[in-house]
């Protein structure tokens, strides 16, 4: 098949997934209602819309609360890597290898469990991964494109050169932050109500793949607003023929993550803003060129049960309930289902009772939960075992040199797979099929990469990994940019010794204690 077909069966192929997997057909829809709200066109501060709509903005302000946690998961904020101490710091449920995996990219000073959205501002600016010991931040003003309704009204004013503009340089424009994390101009035509798309990237990601949001049915719209933030995306690279630091989502293949993987190996300057192969960061243990995915549930659930039968997002995030004991409104307290499996749930399962339910999720949440957790092992084994191998000065195989060049493509795609798993908020719920299956990869090319790696050696390396992986590699508990500027703590554990000294620095800015909503 030469290219140009294949290409057409590819975009063909996408289209029907994304249409099969939005439901439009079979799937009853309402008339979307329009208002005059006498609001102007670029309105984007959230109580402009508190008067108009006072039982929305009484089930959006419930996004405040952060002490309510599922089995998994919850609005408490903790540590993802903390399992040593209670909530709200650490957790039963936690991931103990994050740090390494993610050794040498700002993700290591700082993952926790996300609060609402109503925290989103606050909680971006003040984690550590924005480097408050420099004046700028050392990242762009493009982190704000998923934390604010703000990005419209400054791509109107520098275009382009918003998205690598110091993000330290527009924190007091935001304040307070409640009148601008993420709220109703977002999702809403200020005007009308109507739901529109204002992230650009999601357009342009739609468009590339056939799809044109304005022609779009209410019921795809009810996902697509959620899709401009809750999907993988990576930054174009500016000496790469991209522009610096925009967002862009890697669709062109398809939303698994196999396709995603093939997107990364190989980018075009002009349609994709990177050339050749792309990685987040290099893992400065195994040398490992790595991705690190971010939130992909729109490409979890857009060909899992519930996407495929049409059900949108805001079916189960944003249920109807009556408020005042009478009007019917969908709810904009956007939080897990496990919250209101009345609404939510027995909407349509309507035979089962709500401990059943939640019963069955939980099953396959904590299935899930435990291969994720044997998928990273096996990465941070296979991490290891190419340090090993790469400064193993003994007898090397014949062609150790391409032997360790595999190992670690393989131990890049195990670490995309599992990742995609686990940086997706359903722990796999959204498609359990999909996610068993996507670490079982993880696991087998992790394993591969293993073996490889010792072969490299002649299996000379062998003995020293052999056991259990805990006791070979520790999980770093600790690490922070301030730590990193300690050499006692580098010393403390063999892969901290990888990352560079940091010079002695307090603090230049930080991010104070918020104005609450009032």
């Amino acid at each position: 098949m030469n290219r140009s077909i294949f290409i057409c069966f590819m975009f063909i192929g996408i289209s029907v997934l994304i249409i099969v997997g939005c439901g439009t057909a079979n799937v009853p829809t309402t008339a979307a209602p329009k208002y005059n709200t006498g609001l102007t066109a670029d309105e984007y501060r959230n109580d402009a819309f508190r008067e108009l709509f006072p039982l929305h903005w009484a089930s959006y302000m419930k996004n405040e609360d952060d002490t309510q946690m599922t089995r998994f998961a919850g609005s408490v904020p903790h540590r993802m890597n903390d399992g040593t101490n209670p909530l709200p710091k650490g957790y039963k449920y936690y991931q103990p290898y994050l740090k390494n995996l993610w050794l040498g990219f700002p993700f290591m000073y700082e993952y926790n469990r996300s609060r609402g959205h109503t925290y989103a501002l606050e909680d971006m600016l003040a984690i550590d991964r924005v480097d408050k010991y420099t004046e700028q931040g050392n990242l762009g003003a493009t982190c704000y494109s998923c934390k604010s309704t703000t990005v419209p009204k400054y791509l109107a004013k520098y275009g382009d050169a918003f998205w690598s503009m110091p993000i330290s340089n527009l924190v007091e424009e935001h304040k307070p932050f409640s009148k601008h994390t993420v709220g109703c101009a977002n999702c809403h035509n200020p005007q009308t109500m109507e739901l529109v798309i204002t992230n650009p990237i999601l357009d342009e990601a739609l468009l590339r793949v056939g799809i044109d949001w304005r022609k779009a049915p209410k019921n795809d719209m009810r996902s697509y607003v959620c899709a401009q933030c809750h999907v993988e995306y990576y930054f174009e690279r500016g000496a790469q023929g991209g522009v610096q630091l925009k967002p862009h989502f890697p669709w062109d293949k398809g939303f698994n993550p196999q396709n995603i993987y093939e997107f990364y190996a190989e980018g075009n300057s002009e349609i994709d803003g990177f050339k050749g192969q792309f990685a987040d960061w290099v893992h400065p243990v195994s040398k490992v060129p790595s991705i690190k995915i971010q939130h992909p549930e729109f490409e979890m659930w857009v060909d899992g049960p519930h996407g495929s039968a049409g059900v949108s997002c805001a079916d189960c995030h944003m249920p109807y309930v009556r408020e005042d004991g009478r009007k019917k409104i969908s709810s904009h307290h956007w939080t897990s289902p496990l919250k209101t499996i009345d609404q939510s749930c027995r909407t349509c399962h309507a035979d089962k009772s709500a401990e059943f339910l939640k019963e069955r999720v939980e099953y396959t949440q904590s299935k899930i939960w435990s291969q994720i957790l044997v998928a990273q092992e096996l990465s941070v084994r296979a991490h290891e075992t190419i340090r090993l191998a790469s400064e193993f000065q003994g007898r090397r195989h014949a062609n150790y040199e391409s032997l360790l060049a595999e190992a670690r493509e393989l131990t890049r795609k195990g670490q995309l797979f599992w990742n995609y798993v686990s940086a997706e908020g359903s722990v796999g719920f959204h498609n359990p099929i999909k996610a068993m299956e996507t670490l079982a990869v993880s696991v087998q090319d992790s394993s591969k990469a293993v073996e490889l790696a010792k072969r490299a050696t002649n299996y000379a390396i062998a003995p020293e990994l052999e056991g259990n992986i805990k006791k070979i590699v520790p999980p770093i508990l600790e690490h922070s940019r301030k730590l990193q500027q300690s050499q006692e703590h580098l010393n403390s554990h063999q892969w901290l010794q990888y990352l560079p000294l940091l010079p002695q620095a307090e603090r230049l800015w930080d991010v104070p204690e918020r104005t609450r909503n009032k």
